[in-house]
């Protein structure tokens, strides 16, 4: 038991550390290079599995400290954008000045920013820009004038629900209703699902909003996130001890395994298409796990992330 952690989570306990804690921004999508880099992942995987048309409605799972991952996804030829959180983070002021940097890159045809992982360079032409995707016609149509000033009025909030192109931000979201039935074309995340409590009502959630036919991709991270000094010593925490080193934090993790995740999907009606795991050979051992968490496989004891990618049938 790592006493640090546990001072840390009970600390939480104490009235206005929580507030503060809270308030913290979630990093990652307060730039534009990241969001451009994480939405041209998950399209070019999308891709690369099977999706040939670009998506009409699409709702992203966490979107963070800004809207730019669906921005890019607008700016792709994406029409309607669902932003879903559990806790209020962006601005507009923000979101607008991400938006035109991303303008830019997609209007010089930007080389991917940073390799990452899963390696996807191989679906990249030799400017590591998926121009098989972007068909010239298609960027200039995404791309004119007047579709840029849409996107901008929407993101402005200034556009009804019928508009030609809409921005909905939801927070917090925690039901199926936020979004009404069969109305979306894809779902995805990008090192969110690790954080969602209910994990399984999610991809149920995911399932109803989602058209047959209509795809999901999401990037998880199963590592403790410095809940533990190991990367994967969130699973030698007895239940009892997690919950007060997790406190009441935002940013705790429901520290589900990737083989639970296949579970939920598949009881939720989804086609895995695609399951890229990324295996490590340090951290705890086997010995070290809490008896709660004694059934694990060996495999989802060593997989520290996982791109998955489904198709509702």
């Amino acid at each position: 038991m790592q006493l640090t952690q546990v001072v840390k989570g009970a600390a939480t306990y104490i009235p206005g550390l929580y507030e503060l804690v809270s308030r913290r921004r979630t990093g990652g999508t307060d730039t534009a290079a990241y969001c451009y880099g994480v939405w041209l992942k998950h399209l070019v995987m999308l891709w690369a599995n099977g999706l040939r048309v670009m998506p009409d409605t699409i709702a992203e799972l966490g979107p963070g400290d800004s809207k730019g991952t669906g921005l890019a996804a607008l700016l792709s030829g994406v029409n309607h954008y669902y932003a879903l959180d559990v806790v209020r983070y962006t601005n507009t002021a923000r979101n607008l000045e991400i938006f035109d940097q991303l303008v830019e890159m997609f209007q010089h045809r930007a080389a991917r920013p940073s390799k990452g992982w899963p390696d996807f360079d191989q679906y990249h032409d030799a400017n590591l820009f998926p121009s098989h995707i972007f068909a010239e016609t298609l960027l200039e149509k995404a791309l004119a004038p007047d579709r840029l000033a849409a996107i901008r009025a929407a993101l402005a909030g200034s556009v009804p629900e019928t508009g030609r192109v809409t921005v909905r931000y939801m927070v917090p979201w925690n039901k199926a209703s936020t979004i009404r039935l069969a109305a979306v074309d894809l779902v995805f995340s990008h090192s969110v699902l690790e954080h969602v409590v209910d994990l399984q009502e999610a991809y149920r959630a995911c399932a109803l909003w989602l058209k047959p036919g209509a795809w999901m991709s999401h990037q998880v991270d199963f590592t403790s996130h410095g809940f533990a000094p190991e990367w994967n010593g969130q699973w030698a925490y007895p239940d009892w001890v997690w919950k007060v080193v997790a406190g009441r934090r935002p940013f705790a993790i429901n520290r589900q395994p990737c083989s639970r995740h296949l579970e939920f999907l598949r009881t939720s009606g989804f086609d895995v298409v695609c399951c890229l795991k990324l295996p490590r050979t340090d951290g705890i051992r086997r010995s070290q796990v809490a008896a709660v968490w004694r059934d694990l496989s060996d495999d989802d004891v060593r997989c520290s992330g996982a791109f998955i990618q489904e198709r509702k049938p």
